[in-house]
């Protein structure tokens, strides 16, 4: 029997319980309803393929656990899991959605972060979330270490909630917070929250990297807002201690911060660069900036890294210091982003401190408010920064009685500001500590005794080297290079052996080297294809920047960078954590097993792909080389088209193309015997690659008796005996319960592997079929070795074939990056 007293709190978990039921229900159902609350012992899993996951046009997925709309603006915040694009880690976040005019989940918008439990520390697929029995909300890695908890056990937790305003709330069984994501912001604050006493905005690391924080933070410390850098001691560009800052965006007062007139369509962030934005969603133009809070009282050139570290902004534009007539000590990090910032040609070191001087530049000033030393002149600020081997400068400026100034010390130094002498009304000197480079006397004695025999060795090696250049028939290409490869970023080889880890983890080789597994400065991983060997690796090296350099797409694998430096040729591309396809169809256990879904999807990713090169680049790219093995899979098992070292570029206006043949044996369109090609070549491997996919094995394996080994040939054979699901891979059980939907896939094969290439169909309408759209012909000929020829086309007569690598002896065969 249940006491009066203990009434409220039996309704409630009966109530809860009803919820939870009712939350599975609608999980398994289209996105009708909201599901914001959650009970105990409730787990999810990370998983791209969930029914709640979805992709969006910036790349980036989002799985929803909890959902909160608001139909009326066509907005609705969610917590999940996300990933940016680079989707090998993953936050678990609070972030804005947008709604399509049925109020189901727009994945033509981009959403918008507004809270995260783990930037400092990303967990992968296959991780969990899970508010326990005991009340405590617990994040977990996909190899069981707990990556972020609430750490409320104790705290009598009985549901968790997202509230209307986009506040992720544990509650207790009075219905009172127990822990709120409000209490913890990271770099943004959403309508109805507050930033406290104590509390601080810490901006990412840049606005595509959201998974660390980095360098600012904006915070209100005894009724005083600060926004600064967060270096040892800290430097602050902001500072407002006035009683009240109230405007049409923002209200500061008693100690906190928050949206003055602000709306649900409307969140704050704080950059990466230091500005403190609003922005503002209107169903019309998405997203869009509204203000700039510190507009009103900091200058562009006052924010810290608005020219990065060591950076001089000068009339809008960033430069490295430099003094006429004297040594360069600083470079730029990026010479086609001087916004990036400079490096020092040689690192300042405290052993060499004694080989260290002050370079001196006028009319400097610095963004920090806060001196280190005051009443002091101008001798005594550099004696301090000498003195202090953690100094990287002294920036000095002289008080309004020019005697005496402010001197600030900085350990670490970000954006300078040039000021012009009939501008500035105060003199300002910054003074940057530089490493001199030790010269020996007595080597250059030695030196200069031998400067004729030098002089004249010199000669003599610049006359060999001119002569060998001018017999290299290969330096129209070099020059070519270097024009084609101002695209993409390049890689010093010494920087490439140290993120490869002097390139120490194979992931796989193929016929012109080895790819090697990476990883960046800033944490992201990366393939590096180095290529070995001359002539066809140079062609293949041409080949593939000039083709996928200029093009990006969503099926095709990106390429970060590349290094050409001497004879060093090697390609940094995105990381593929799956590998490629050959590893996921041609399985030796069952570890390794796709789905049918998975498959179907691998098949139309494939087709986007090609169809992007065939139909809607500028050039008409023929790819020449289609193949599991260059197939690579993203963690979510999205197929892009990789390996572009074989590519044929031709103009839109043509209809085929004369060229060596080129390819993997199996793989080879018949018409390559006998005429000129086209992109239709394409599409016959394509159609090998549907095979092996939904059969589960190579299109020839020679460990297979004489009469199997064929796939073509038994796929003949069972297409004239109506049996084809009797060659379907046996190790998955979903593809012989889709066995219609197989057969359909198989019938879009033969329609690509017509012998006569007219009668194949183009990319683009292969996906159309896929979708759907268009119907496969019946009169399909699946005699596959029929062909056709181009009228007017060269005939070959002796041919140079360039195999790619010899499919048929190597057991398996990387060409691209993994």
């Amino acid at each position: 029997m249940v006491s009066l007293c203990s009434l409220p709190s039996f309704f409630l978990s009966f109530a809860l319980v009803l919820l939870s039921l009712f939350s599975n229900f609608i999980d398994a159902q289209a996105q009708d309803y909201d599901y914001p609350n959650a009970t105990l012992s409730t787990r999810w899993t990370n998983n791209a393929m969930a029914s709640h996951s979805h992709r969006f046009v910036d790349e980036s997925i989002a799985q929803t656990i909890l959902l909160r709309r608001n139909e009326f603006f066509h907005l609705a915040y969610t917590c999940g899991f996300y990933c940016n694009g680079n989707c090998n880690s993953y936050l678990f976040a609070i972030f804005i959605i947008q709604l399509n005019d049925n109020g189901l989940v727009a994945e033509n918008g981009i959403p918008q972060v507004v809270w995260s439990a783990n930037r400092n520390n990303p967990v992968k697929i296959n991780s969990t979330l899970e508010l326990t029995s005991e009340g405590d909300f617990v994040l977990k890695d996909a190899d069981g270490t707990v990556a972020w908890s609430t750490n409320t056990s104790t705290k009598s937790v009985v549901g968790l909630n997202l509230t209307d305003l986009g506040n992720l709330v544990l509650f207790d069984e009075d219905n009172a917070t127990v822990w709120q994501s409000f209490d913890h912001p990271t770099d943004s604050l959403v309508p109805g929250q507050k930033l406290r006493q104590r509390q601080k905005l810490m901006a990412s690391v840049s606005e595509t990297n959201r998974t660390f924080d980095g360098l600012i933070s904006l915070s209100v410390n005894d009724n005083v807002l600060f926004a600064q850098m967060e270096t040892n001691p800290t430097q602050i560009y902001f500072e407002y201690d006035a009683p009240n800052l109230h405007d049409e965006y923002v209200d500061f007062g008693g100690g906190s911060l928050s949206f003055g007139q602000a709306s649900y369509t409307q969140y704050m962030k704080l950059g990466s660069d230091g500005h403190l934005r609003v922005y503002e969603f209107t169903y019309s133009n998405g997203w869009k900036e509204v203000a700039d809070v510190f507009k009103g009282y900091l200058s562009d050139y006052a924010y810290p890294i608005v020219c990065g570290q060591y950076g001089i902004y000068s009339d809008g534009q960033c430069s490295c210091p430099t003094l006429s007539g004297r040594e360069s000590y600083f470079k730029l990090v990026n010479n086609r982003q001087p916004n990036l910032g400079c490096s020092e040609n040689v690192p300042l070191s405290c052993e060499a401190s004694k080989h260290q001087s002050l370079l001196e530049l006028k009319y400097i000033t610095y963004f920090s408010l806060t001196p280190d030393l005051v009443d002091i002149d101008a001798s005594s600020c550099k004696e301090a920064c000498t003195k202090n081997c953690s100094c990287k400068a002294a920036i000095f400026q002289y008080e309004s009685n020019r005697t005496s100034g402010r001197c600030y010390l900085p350990t670490q130094v970000f954006s300078l500001m040039n000021i012009s002498e009939k501008t500035f009304s105060y003199n300002s000197t910054a003074y940057l500590k530089v490493q001199n480079v030790r010269r020996n006397h007595c080597l250059l004695v030695i030196l200069g005794s031998s400067l004729g025999a030098l002089f004249i060795m010199a000669i003599f090696i610049i006359a060999i080297v001119l002569f060998v250049q001018r017999r290299d028939n290969n330096q129209a290409k070099e020059d070519y290079l270097d024009r084609v490869l101002r695209m993409s970023n390049r890689f010093k080889y010494s920087d490439l052996k140290t993120i490869t880890g002097e390139f120490g983890k194979k992931l796989g080789e193929g016929g012109f080297g080895s790819v090697f597994e990476g990883t960046l400065s800033d944490g992201t991983k990366v393939a590096v294809k180095r290529l070995d060997g001359f002539g066809q690796v140079n062609k293949s090296f041409l080949a593939e920047v000039k083709t996928i350099g200029s093009i990006h797409h969503v099926n095709l694998v990106r390429l970060v960078g590349f290094c050409a430096e001497k004879s060093h040729r090697l390609l940094v591309y995105e990381y593929m954590s799956n590998g490629s396809l050959d590893r996921w169809i041609f399985h030796k256990s069952n570890e390794c097993v796709l789905n049918w879904q998975q498959r179907k999807n691998i098949i139309l990713d494939i087709a986007k792909g090609l169809n992007y090169l065939h139909e809607d680049c500028r050039q008409k790219i023929i790819h020449l080389d289609i193949k599991p093995q260059n197939i690579l899979l993203d963690g979510n098992f999205n197929a892009k088209v990789a390996d572009f070292g074989l590519s044929k570029l031709i103009d839109k206006d043509q209809s085929h193309v004369v060229t060596t043949m080129k390819g993997t044996p199996g793989y080879l369109a018949p018409e390559w015997l006998r005429a000129a090609i086209t992109e239709k070549v394409d599409v016959y491997s394509f159609g090998v690659v549907i095979l092996e996919i939904v059969c589960g094995r190579k299109i020839f394996d020679r460990s297979l008796d004489e009469e199997g080994r064929d796939l073509l040939s038994i796929f003949t054979r069972k297409a004239e005996e109506e049996r084809l699901l009797d060659i379907v891979d046996k190790s998955s059980d979903g593809m012989q319960l889709n066995g219609p939907q197989v057969v359909d896939m198989m019938r879009i094969a033969a329609w690509c592997l017509q012998g006569d290439y007219t009668k194949r169909p183009s990319m683009s309408t292969v996906i159309k079929v896929l979708e759907g759209i268009v119907e496969v012909p019946e009169d399909l000929d699946y005699n596959f070795s029929a062909q056709a020829s181009i009228g007017g086309a060269a005939r070959f007569g002796r041919m140079d074939v360039e195999f790619s690598a010899t499919a048929a002896l190597l057991p398996s065969v990387l060409s691209g990056p993994r």
